[in-house]
């Protein structure tokens, strides 16, 4: 998947679900690392990591 995608996808989640969006990402990536799917999982690791980007940074 370009990384244009992945933005978008991660945009278009963020936008149906909100923050626990990024929760959902992870746990289908790990479903993924677990069925050996590596390639999907990484995929689902970096539209994780564009949302947790779109969140922006957080105040301590």
């Amino acid at each position: 998947m370009l990384a244009i995608e992945i933005e978008e996808h991660a945009r278009k989640l963020m936008e149906v679900q909100g923050p626990k969006a990024i929760a959902e990402a992870a746990q289908k990536a790990r479903r993924f690392e677990e069925q050996g799917a590596a390639e999907q999982a990484a995929t689902w690791r970096r539209i994780e990591a564009a949302m947790i980007r779109m969140q922006g940074p957080r105040a301590k």
